[in-house]
């Protein structure tokens, strides 16, 4: 028998060996609908086909200084010399190999300075959409560099870079702002003569109520040179206030240029109104458009801000106002109907899922501020927490008191 099936099966291997298929099809994953990546249109290309723009309205408008820049083979020039020094610089060279040789970073900071800060500052501002929500479509250069810093009452201070974080509690007074005042911004020279500036502080994410106005925190007007102190403080410094629960704010100050003295007393707001922040309500673009034959954007810095626990006393003395607390309102999850008898569930987990998610945490806070002293805090924990046995108690309510004394479970969320 086996020798016989040992024959068939050769027969039909030579039987086949000589057919030829006449079509090989072979499925390897799935067929993709439509075109190709690169034959078919981007989301990005689609997009911009049904919301068409006008390349013109949409153009952006440089409304900061120019630069003279010397031409590139005069730069080139400059630093061939340059390399060709140090190359010949034999106790250079001794001190590196012998790996004693120390970089002066102050020179460096300054040469930094000197030639990319002010384009790297426009770059981090138009990332975290400073000139968008300022300017709209205008931006300009930051060609004179604020040096802005926070000075604690432990002799330090917290600098202003460009987006870092800078806690309320930290800014609590008024800022030290220091500027070249005497250069001129197009030429980089000192001038002996006279020049104005005008300084802004502004929050453009912290209007309660318009959508598209800013708060104005601090405004100081003719500033002789970079004399701050001299200048006319038209609104005096408001601290940052982010409410709880909306995340980072953006506090952005920019220095103008005046072409002369400028009353903007239509700006001034009096003591007596310092926590009011209707008053307070402003829009950059709107003061530019107003002052923009006479005033001219020359510097830019700005921090971000978040909630900490030192704004309740500040609503509370300083703006004479309830705190408020924003919470996300996330879309409701879907909830299978409630069965009258749902089998094999936990009997108190199955009925929270059907309350209200604010009660269930104001009854596990309430037990939890039960057991807490007010000056004492909290009971101390038990060696053996389940030492002490739970007779004549549901088998559900055993295991959630269990869980409670070893501190375990939905305890720990509360």
């Amino acid at each position: 028998m086996a020798f016989s099936n040992f024959i068939i099966k050769k027969q039909l291997q030579r039987s086949l060996s000589g057919i030829t298929p006449i079509l090989s099809v072979v499925r390897s994953g799935h067929t993709i609908r439509g075109k190709r990546p690169g034959v078919a249109r981007t989301l990005e290309q689609r997009l911009k086909e049904e919301n068409p723009q006008d390349a013109e309205l949409m153009a952006r408008i440089d409304i900061g200084f120019p630069k003279l820049k010397p031409s590139k083979s005069e730069q080139q020039k400059e630093r061939f010399q340059h390399l060709k020094a140090q190359r010949k610089n034999v106790e250079l060279e001794k001190k590196a190999r012998n790996q004693t040789l120390l970089i002066n970073l102050d020179e460096v900071s300054k040469e930094y300075e000197r030639i990319n800060r002010a384009y790297d500052v426009r770059i981090i501002a138009d990332h975290y959409g400073v000139y968008k929500d300022l300017f709209d479509l205008a931006y300009f250069i930051p060609r004179v560099n604020l040096n802005i810093q926070y000075q604690l009452e432990n002799n330090t201070s917290v600098p202003v870079y460009n987006g870092n974080v800078i806690k309320p509690l930290e800014a609590l007074k008024a800022p030290l702002v220091q500027f070249d005042g005497k250069s001129d911004p197009i030429t980089g020279q000192s001038s002996d003569s006279q020049n104005l500036w005008c300084l802004l502080a502004t929050n453009p994410d912290g209007h309660f109520t318009a959508k598209d106005s800013e708060i104005i925190h601090w405004f100081i007007a003719n500033i002789p040179d970079s004399d701050t102190s001299k200048g006319e403080v038209l609104i005096n410094y408001l601290p940052p206030f982010p409410p709880k629960g909306l995340g980072f704010q953006r506090f952005v100050f920019v220095l103008y240029k005046q072409r002369k003295r400028i009353d903007f007393n239509n700006y001034k707001i009096d003591e007596t109104s310092y926590n009011n922040l209707e008053k307070r309500t402003f829009k950059t673009l709107d003061f530019y458009r107003q002052y923009q034959d006479d005033i001219t954007p020359a510097g830019l810095a700005f921090y971000q801000t978040d909630y900490d626990k030192s704004l309740t006393k500040f609503y509370h003395e300083v703006l004479d106002l309830k705190e408020p607390i924003y919470e996300y309102d996330f879309p409701d999850i879907y909830m299978a109907e409630q069965k009258y008898f749902p089998l094999k569930r936990a009997f108190n987990t199955y009925m929270d899922r059907y309350r209200d998610i604010k009660q269930v945490n104001k009854e596990f806070l309430e037990r939890k501020l039960a057991k807490t002293h007010p000056f004492n805090g909290p009971e101390p924990q038990l060696r053996y927490p389940n030492a002490q046995p739970l007779r004549g108690i549901p088998s559900w309510l055993v295991t959630e008191i269990r869980k409670e004394r070893l501190k375990i479970g939905r305890i720990n969320d509360y």
